[in-house]
């Protein structure tokens, strides 16, 4: 080949070398602000841990992280529009129990795949729940629940049907081989309320909520949700000591579209670790009954991959549906 033809076609090469776009490990992230979807109201445990972690993920990236409260529809209307955005690490959603291991089992049609269309990234938080029994029921444990459900009749209190704590009763239904007859409410907050003036027997819920009416006698808490002790509540034995294998506790992570490119959610993932090592986050969601978690986003995704087979499990027992 003559010289200056040779010149010349390595320097059309270079060219398109440098005028190539870099692979999506080397482009530069965040470039804007990252929007961090929240599909509950404001004030609620999943608002409160997201908006801690997002704090804590914007002063390490040095890029706002906006908390998108999009409540609704058991969480669906959240996960749609998260689903339906650009996968260029910009935007994120908080996964929950309920959207990711229990609405699948619940209903028949979603308007996304929760395997298909979102890439994990990885778990932030779980937080055992407690069960609450009013103060006046002879129960200071769960054996002495279980034999008072199987000779008289016992209501539960949920924040409606197909929530965590709905599920949670109907858990203990089948375990125990007892049948109490669950009332959902609008809400955490009126069906506690009904607990505390007697006119349920028990619910379970969150110790945030049910622990300041310990003190007045109004309640009384007899275990927690966990497989193991909850080091926030140490003397309280779990559930699963008189009825083995019981075990159910809310969890919550993050998520992203799917066809974010993976360097991106390996980033993601390593500052997400980085925060979870925050001794103030730390402290700051243990105030909130939550024990901080972690973990590669593989281990995110095969755990909630168990989590739905073992609770779809549980509600296809239960025959809990929600109507499309």
């Amino acid at each position: 080949m003559h010289a200056s033809v040779a010149r010349g076609t390595a320097a059309t090469l270079l060219g398109l070398v440098v005028a190539a776009p870099a692979p999506a490990a080397e482009q530069p992230w965040p470039v804007r602000p990252v929007r961090f979807i929240v599909n509950s109201a404001p004030g609620g445990a999943p608002d409160i841990i997201g908006r801690a972690v997002a704090q804590a993920l914007a002063e390490r990236i040095g890029q706002q992280v906006v908390v998108d409260n999009r409540a609704g529809a058991s969480g669906i209307i959240g996960a749609e529009i998260a689903a339906q955005a650009a996968p260029d690490g910009h935007t994120a959603l908080l996964a929950s129990t309920t959207v990711f291991a229990m609405l699948p089992a619940m209903r028949n049609r979603l308007p996304f795949d929760v395997e298909r269309d979102f890439a994990p990234v990885g778990l932030l938080a779980s937080a055992a729940n407690v069960v609450a029994i009013h103060g006046a029921l002879p129960v200071k444990t769960v054996a002495d629940l279980v034999q008072l459900a199987k000779s008289r009749p016992l209501l539960y209190a949920s924040a409606g049907t197909g929530t965590p704590a709905h599920l949670a009763g109907e858990m203990m239904n089948l375990a125990a081989g007892v049948k109490m007859s669950h009332v959902p409410y609008k809400g955490a907050g009126p069906a506690l309320a009904d607990v505390l003036a007697g006119q349920v027997h028990l619910i379970i819920t969150s110790p945030i909520a049910a622990v300041p009416h310990v003190a007045g006698g109004r309640v009384r808490l007899i275990a927690t949700t966990g497989l193991q002790r909850d080091p926030l509540l140490p003397d309280l034995p779990p559930v699963a000591e008189v009825l083995p294998g019981y075990a159910i506790t809310q969890w919550w992570g993050m998520v992203v579209p799917a066809r974010t490119p993976q360097p991106l959610v390996q980033r993601l993932n390593q500052e997400l670790q980085a925060v979870l090592r925050l001794p103030e986050l730390r402290e700051r969601l243990t105030q909130q009954g939550a024990v901080l978690r972690g973990g590669t986003a593989e281990q995110f995704g095969r755990f909630m991959a168990e989590e739905r087979n073992r609770l779809g499990a549980a509600i296809r027992r239960a025959g809990i549906v929600l109507v499309d």
